[in-house]
């Protein structure tokens, strides 16, 4: 794994510090919450099996729902060369609450290109700046991963400026000038679509050596259409630097994501991401096949 800690060349947040291991599952698994329950169990299942200790959360069936949006130009020019516009928005009791994040990714299959990209945007503001590995299962095949880099940058904004950023995107974001646009292209809702994530933090996975990941499930459902699109198993883990994470560590936390994937072979929906997913669901071509 390449790391540029030491080439005084490159920023801090040319480092990775997340490792975030996924698996997309059917949508028709959760047409209610028990089906959050009866895939935990197949969790535990592999984890006892592995010797991976899991921490359930006190409340660890509690759903925690978010409104989750993309955005793109109507030729879906920002996606098409990897960059990726969320806005995404916690509910309570049917009303939002706190303050709408907003994450602007450059996601790419090489660590290099990832890298080099500077996602900081141009405007004031509280942002955060996570570099992380997504691992996810092979498109076409259980029991194998494959890595994605995703270099985020993630804005808290009140509702009123975070209007006035996504209609300014593509000035508000110094990366999004290498893209070539016709014109002043407006920003947009992708395919109409907004998603509703339900999602239980089921508690934390502890892989040994202090490498441990917080643990969830979650759905999304269409909220035009009032059904499931998917489901997602994730646990993440953070670390200051990757030459500090313990061989031995990571080999078992993929073994962890391997052995899941093959015992949940028939909850286990291959060849995408949940963000894929909602781009394909227009008729408007996407090349970037993710």
């Amino acid at each position: 794994m390449p790391d540029f800690a030491d080439d005084p060349s490159n920023s801090p947040h040319d480092d990775l510090h997340y490792r975030e291991y996924k698996i997309l599952l059917r949508p028709e698994r959760f047409a209610s919450p028990q089906g959050f329950k009866d895939f935990w169990q197949v969790v535990k299942r592999v984890a006892k099996e592995l010797d991976v200790r899991l921490e359930e959360s006190e409340h660890a069936f509690a759903n925690q729902v978010r409104e989750v949006l993309f955005f793109d130009t109507p030729e879906f020019d920002l996606y098409n060369n990897h960059f990726i516009v969320r806005l995404r928005t916690l509910y309570k009791e049917g009303w939002p609450a706190g303050t709408p994040e907003l994450t602007v990714k450059f996601r790419h299959p090489e660590f290099e290109k990832a890298a080099e990209v500077d996602v900081r945007p141009a405007l004031a503001g509280e942002t955060r700046i996570k570099f992380k590995e997504e691992l996810l299962p092979r498109p076409d095949r259980l029991g194998d991963i494959r890595s994605i880099y995703s270099h985020n940058s993630v804005l808290a904004l009140p509702r009123e400026a975070m209007n006035f950023a996504l209609k300014n995107i593509t000035h508000a974001f110094p990366a999004f000038r290498s893209i070539e646009q016709k014109g002043d292209e407006p920003i947009e809702l992708v395919n109409d679509m907004a998603v509703e994530e339900v999602q239980v933090n089921a508690g934390v996975s502890h892989f040994g050596h202090h490498y441990n990941g917080k643990t969830t499930i979650a759905v999304w459902r269409s909220r035009k259409l009032e059904q499931p699109v998917c489901g997602e198993f994730a646990f993440q883990c953070k670390f200051n630097r990757s030459d500090d994470v313990h061989a031995m560590t990571l080999e078992k936390a993929e073994t962890f994501h391997r052995e899941l994937q093959k015992t949940a072979a028939d909850w286990v929906m291959l060849g995408t991401t949940k963000t894929a997913l909602v781009y394909g669901l227009g008729n408007k071509p996407v090349v970037n096949h993710e």
